[in-house]
């Protein structure tokens, strides 16, 4: 789960994530965010409430003024530098869905991206990549012919519950 670090409980991409977070735990999924506040507290949120574990890839020594990992996750991994902690969130995802962010998400997305689109040259099924919200359709569907690459490796949704929808469905998974 990738997204802003920006919103506050009650704020609609607050309530989005915590719904989103839920959606996915109730399907079975792990979830795995950043750990800080925002979308990535709503994420973990929904998820913990709803009987999932929860994972945090934090990187302490880059955000030194925050204090590990949001009250509902289970389990924190530590990054050395914001690089590592991006890899190691997408390397341990099964599916990615980035909800609306700044720079940090479109970061976190691209690099998702990009190693769903090498997975062809190792034989690989990609990893199913999904984002929420009409920033990331406008974006995604630029990118893709700016820099001449498969947009269609991204799905692009309007909301959290067709993310896990879409989630839910590549993976096999039917919310319990």
């Amino acid at each position: 789960m990738f997204g802003s670090s920006s919103p506050l409980p009650g704020d609609a991409a607050y309530v989005e994530g915590v719904r989103c977070g839920a959606g996915l735990a109730s399907a079975g999924f792990t979830v795995v965010t950043g750990g800080y506040g925002g979308v990535m507290e709503a994420v973990s949120r929904g998820a913990a409430e709803a009987g999932g574990h929860v994972v945090a890839v934090t990187a302490p020594d880059v955000f030194p003024s925050r204090h590990g990992a949001n009250d509902y996750v289970a389990e924190e991994l530590r990054a050395p530098t914001i690089a590592r902690r991006i890899a190691q969130l997408v390397e341990m995802s099964d599916a990615v869905i980035a909800l609306p962010g700044s720079i940090g998400t479109l970061t976190e997305l691209v690099m998702a991206w990009n190693n769903a689109f090498v997975a062809r040259f190792s034989e690989t099924r990609p990893v199913p990549l999904v984002t929420v919200g009409r920033v990331w359709n406008d974006l995604v569907a630029r990118l893709a012919v700016v820099l001449e690459t498969d947009g269609s490796l991204v799905e692009t949704v309007t909301d959290v519950d067709e993310a896990v929808s879409f989630v839910t469905r590549r993976l096999g998974r039917q919310p319990s």
